[in-house]
């Protein structure tokens, strides 16, 4: 009996263990979009949830690994709302650079803003008032006005 109590921790664990990620994206976002001023959790006429709807943009809320995804996503977000795409970019790891760079490679193309936020964001991000929701600068990040 006492195994099985074991067993079924582990694979109520194993979701956590297996994302690998130091925050929920869920966190990034809330702390994000609240600043921003933006409605988190949009949701859409074909149920489709919009990360942060904000004045001017339709924010998809990504991990780097997960970037050509967000791009899909932030394109269709902002023809179901007819606000700009943008995404911000979750890099926790090192190595996400990489992807950040060839998010930029597209990105820029076909003017998705972009941002980028780390975990220690996360205890800043609530305390700002907003962020510029403008167009990003030559390194795709967007600063603070």
């Amino acid at each position: 009996m006492h195994l099985k109590t074991i067993i079924a921790a582990l694979l109520l664990l194993f979701p956590a263990f297996a994302c690998a990620s130091l925050h929920p994206e869920r966190d990034y976002q809330k702390s994000w979009c609240e600043a921003a001023g933006g409605a988190s959790e949009f949701v859409l006429p074909d149920r489709a949830r919009v990360d942060c709807l904000t004045l001017t943009h339709a924010v998809e809320v990504d991990f780097a690994p997960k970037w050509a995804e967000a791009i899909g996503q932030a394109l269709y977000y902002s023809i179901a709302t007819g606000k700009s795409p943008g995404i911000l970019l979750i890099m926790e790891d090192r190595d996400d650079g990489r992807f950040l760079n060839r998010l930029l490679a597209v990105t820029d193309t076909v003017g998705i803003t972009v941002w980028v936020t780390t975990q220690d964001d996360l205890t800043v991000l609530p305390k700002k008032k907003a962020v510029s929701m403008g167009s990003g600068n030559s390194s795709g990040v967007q600063k603070k006005d």
